[in-house]
């Protein structure tokens, strides 16, 4: 098989010639662990590499999964401007001492952040629907869940509870959608371009964040419900939009082979692939899929319990998808996603909104050269770099806002210096690029390719549910923090970046142009990360290879950061 190039499409090979690659029969030993026979080998024909206009409907299959990351990003955006909205204030909140109305900091915190909370029971409660029905069909079930939850939301006059309710009910269908659209996508998307696919679900999520951020503007003017009742409104179409389009996708081929469904399976295989259903490559890569979820049969049916065993290594996946999906939120990005319309306002702008849009425009630009960065260069990669760009972007923000903004005290903020804010708004402007091409969507891709078929759905559930765990108690102490400590809280996310630098560098190995079979051959190695982007699966290797370089080092670990 030729080499992977850099290129995300471009290739030696003819178009439509298939490649002939050795794929190693798979064992099971006694301790339930795939192991590779190099004796037994058999001829496969590799699916072939397409020119990127080949792929076009495989690109529009994957966006109307992906669409569920809108869903998502609709809520992160609007729910930033209806905590600013009068007539929500209105009917939602308090009475101040002079007559105003107000949100209080714990209701505030509620309203915004329990919606993580349904979604991280969501993720979990949800996460047997696909092994039992299909990805497609659990897809279908939690957006109507999240539709009920918006029903009831915009269904509330003027009791905050009830509002309350509806964003955990919504947030559960939110979190099983965060499960299934990666899982989908990252099963029925071509390897070579699977890290693109499945970034475009955080495409998706930072396109509903800016839309969300600019129906908050259009209603802003109007002095009732419409203000926040359009945007609920509008979710509830997004979502209706969802559950149709599923029905116009292919199923994972990988369980329709579970299920026994081999035609299914191969035209799902071929419609992905933009190759004849007889193509003999089509019969070879479900004859490895076969292998691979019969190998994963004979060691028993999975259970919760198997996530928390060493055995196989997936405990040590476990570990790194919920550490990995938990700095992604102590990155800081739903700081500024959140709050972004209170923190603007806290440093002097007259419309905050605006300031959210522009916001907005970043973070859905950004992510398309992330699009970009995720196939060109490795993940690894990405995700140190990106770190190191927010740390500094964070010092200078925080630097900025703790000693230049207040120049008369933290205590006189009715005097605030545009220079420091501009600077401010700047530096956000640049943290945001950084995070949307980096962190954003590759966590959501690394997650997605790291377990094996049996455990999959588990084991992102807690991955996932870790994210919203983490992105719920940012959400709801984010007001009393900054009430108390002001732009001092960068430096926390600051110091959290610097861990997430070194997490990815010891922990997290590179899976850029493996098939999700040989991501676990490569778990089951026992790779060092570091080590791990010269890692050669067994079906390519030949007589010069050397497995056991890349298991154990032999020179000084920041030798190998570049």
């Amino acid at each position: 098989m030729n080499e992977i190039n850099d290129n995300l499409f471009n290739d030696d090979t003819k178009p439509d010639s298939p490649s002939i690659i050795t794929a190693p029969s798979i064992k099971v030993d006694s301790n339930n662990n795939s192991n590779i026979e190099d004796s037994e080998k058999m001829d496969l024909i590799e699916l072939p590499k397409k020119p990127a206009s080949a792929y076009i409907s495989v690109v529009l299959i994957c966006l109307m999964v992906a669409f569920g990351g809108f869903i998502f990003g609709w809520d992160t955006g609007t729910i930033s401007g209806f905590v600013a909205q009068t007539d929500f204030k209105r009917r939602f909140g308090q009475v101040s001492g002079d007559g105003q109305y107000y949100l209080s900091k714990v209701r505030t915190g509620l309203m915004v952040s329990i919606f993580c909370i349904g979604c991280a029971i969501g993720g979990i409660s949800f996460s047997k629907l696909g092994d039992v029905y299909g990805r497609k069909i659990a897809l279908v079930i939690v957006t109507t869940v999240y539709i009920v939850g918006i029903v009831i939301s915009i269904a509330s006059i003027n009791k905050w509870y009830q509002y309350f309710i509806g964003r955990i009910i919504s947030g559960m269908g939110v979190g099983g959608i965060t499960i299934y659209s990666p899982l989908l996508i990252s099963e029925v998307s071509p390897k070579h371009i699977r890290g693109t696919l499945i970034s475009c679900f955080q495409l998706m999520i930072t396109l509903g964040i800016f839309l969300g951020y600019c129906t908050n503007y259009g209603t802003k003017t109007y002095t009732n419900s419409v203000q926040w009742r359009v945007p609920l409104g509008l979710g509830f179409a997004w979502a209706l939009f969802m559950v149709v389009a599923m029905f116009m996708v292919p199923e994972s081929p990988r369980f329709l082979i579970e299920k026994g469904r081999f035609e299914e399976a191969k035209r799902s295989i071929a419609r992905s692939n933009r190759v004849s259903i007889e193509d003999p490559a089509v019969q070879a890569e479900c004859d490895l899929l076969t292998a691979g979820i019969q190998s994963e049969r004979a060691t028993g049916e999975a259970n919760w319990k198997e996530l928390f065993s060493p055995k196989g290594k997936i405990l040590h996946r476990l570990i790194m998808g919920i550490m990995l999906q938990s700095l992604q939120q102590l990155t800081g990005a739903n700081y500024f996603f959140y709050y972004g319309t209170t923190i603007f306002k806290s440093i002097g702008l007259e419309d905050s909104f605006q300031t959210s849009i522009i916001i907005g425009i970043v973070n859905f630009a950004s992510t398309f050269v992330g699009i970009y960065f995720v196939e060109r260069f490795c993940r690894r990669r990405c995700l140190l770099w990106g770190a190191i760009g927010m740390i500094c972007c964070f010092v200078v923000f925080a630097s900025v806002g703790v000693t230049k903004l207040w120049p008369a005290g933290p205590n006189h903020r009715e005097i605030s210096s545009k220079g420091a804010g501009n600077c401010m708004i700047c530096f956000t402007c640049f943290y945001i690029f950084c995070f949307s091409t980096t962190w954003a969507p590759i966590a959501y891709v690394i997650v997605s390719e790291t377990f094996p078929l049996r455990v999959k759905a588990k084991g992102m559930s807690v991955s996932v549910a870790a994210n919203w765990i983490w992105n719920f108690l940012i959400s709801f102490f984010t007001p009393f923090i900054t009430g108390a400590i002001n732009f001092y809280y960068g430096y926390v996310f600051m110091g959290c970046l610097v861990f997430s630098w070194f997490f990815v560098f010891f922990y997290v190995p590179e899976t850029k142009g493996l098939t999700l079979e040989e991501v676990n051959d490569m778990w089951l190695e026992g790779v060092l990360p570091w080590k791990s982007a010269n890692w050669v699966p067994p079906s390519r290797r030949d007589e010069s290879y050397q497995a056991n370089a890349l298991t154990h080092d032999d020179k000084p670990w920041y030798k190998s950061i570049f």
